[in-house]
């Protein structure tokens, strides 16, 4: 009798284990899917590949020019800011080009190196402007990226998504795929061997 509910309660764990493995597994697939429909399409589409060093050649606060947050945008959804350019000399080339923060400033407001968020408060925004421009004046060697290609002749402050922040992202769900398969394998090893003695 006491044999008959150890084997239940051993067949119990082994279906609750099992089921933890193969919902690690699913969880981790879905995980990697929805990597590869967010992240990886920016990852790729970027083609400010190549690092290189830049250099300040002038920071320039256009304080009566105000740009719409977004090109294209309607009147309502437009946030009007002071508008930072910074040009850089780079090392790689040697020319004279404009940086901007990351690849989607450059999409969001050609005109600017810097694009804020959406804020009420304008003289917040002015002021982290102020801050961004005396950094640039303070620092005025650093690490930017640029076009191989030369199809962008501008560079970039920062990538949105650096390689070992792709690597990072898929860290977690290969992990989780790893001790699902892990937990999988030992219910089955587990099995076999309650199996092997029983038929001995």
């Amino acid at each position: 009798m006491l044999g008959k509910k150890l084997v239940t309660a051993q067949k119990r764990g082994e279906t609750r284990a099992l089921c933890l493995g193969l919902g690690m597994v699913a969880c981790s697939m879905m995980m990697y899917f929805f990597i590869g429909i967010t992240i990886v399409p920016f990852y790729t589409k970027s083609v400010w590949t190549m690092e290189s060093v830049c250099k300040v050649l002038k920071v320039n606060i256009m304080d009566k020019v105000l740009c719409p947050s977004s090109e294209g945008s309607e009147d309502e959804d437009s946030f009007p800011y002071t508008c930072l350019q910074v040009w850089v000399n780079l090392t790689a080339s040697g020319q004279e080009v404009m940086l901007y923060q990351t690849e989607d400033t450059v999409e969001k407001n050609p005109k600017c190196s810097y694009v804020p968020g959406k804020l009420e408060n304008l003289k917040e925004v002015e002021a982290r402007i102020e801050t961004i421009a005396s950094n640039f004046k303070k620092y005025q060697t650093f690490t930017c990226y640029y076009d191989p290609g030369g199809t962008q002749s501008n560079v970039i402050l920062s990538r949105l998504y650096p390689l070992k922040g792709l690597l990072f992202a898929f860290l977690w769900p290969t992990l989780m795929f790893t001790g699902g398969c892990l937990i999988i394998v030992l219910v089955k090893i587990s099995q076999y061997f309650s199996v092997l003695s029983a038929w001995q």
